[in-house]
């Protein structure tokens, strides 16, 4: 009987390791696929502004700190401090609802260079690993009871027919709101992937 118990036990936790393993896989491919994505972000956003004058790019970061992205409709933690004590889940599920909310203003960023034209597909596949890790680690709990309650509206009259100035701070807020997402999505990903290690130190 006591051999029985033991032999269970081992299985059991085989299991459970081979679960574990499997997370740190996916959460190792999602972590993988922000970092590029984030990469490209700062790549797009300095060669647009190295194309600006002086005085545009002081004009244009002035506007933006006041202005404020779409995403920040979306509750996310406020600080470091914030990000550590969230749950797994709740960090899967802002960075999921994040991703989720540049499905069309990415469309913007698609047209013309080779790097613009991998955003899409590569936020596409991102989207799908954090819903598989969504999958694996909650129990039946339904984190998008009102997925419509996501659905963000596109980044203002973006997609209209803009005079140069216009077009200029919108291209600039896009690029900088698109990197300062992926950002986030980076640090949510990553720390909730070091929670998979008890042992990690997951100070940010």
């Amino acid at each position: 009987m006591n051999r029985m118990c033991v032999f269970l036990s081992v299985l059991c936790l085989t299991a459970s390791c081979q679960s574990i393993s499997d997370s740190q896989r996916l959460f190792s491919i999602a972590v993988s696929r922000v970092q590029h994505l984030h990469l490209l972000a700062q790549r797009l956003f300095s060669d647009f502004e190295s194309s600006l004058q002086t005085e545009e790019q002081r004009q244009l970061n002035k506007i933006f700190l006041q202005d404020f992205c779409n995403s920040d409709y979306i509750i996310s933690p406020i600080d470091k401090h914030e990000t550590q004590r969230s749950s797994v889940l709740k960090l899967l599920s802002i960075s999921y609802r994040l991703v989720d909310s540049w499905e069309y203003p990415s469309r913007a960023l698609a047209p013309g260079s080779a790097p613009r034209n991998q955003i899409s597909p590569k936020l596409s596949e991102l989207k799908t690993g954090i819903l598989l890790l969504i999958g694996a680690n909650q129990d039946g709990a339904e984190l998008f009871p009102d997925s419509s309650a996501f659905q963000l509206a596109p980044y203002g009259n973006y997609y209209q027919s803009l005079g140069g100035d216009e077009s200029m701070r919108r291209t600039y807020e896009l690029l900088a709101c698109f990197k300062k997402d992926m950002h986030k999505v980076e640090t949510y990903l990553t720390v909730a992937k070091c929670r998979l290690s008890p042992e990690a130190n997951c100070t940010l």
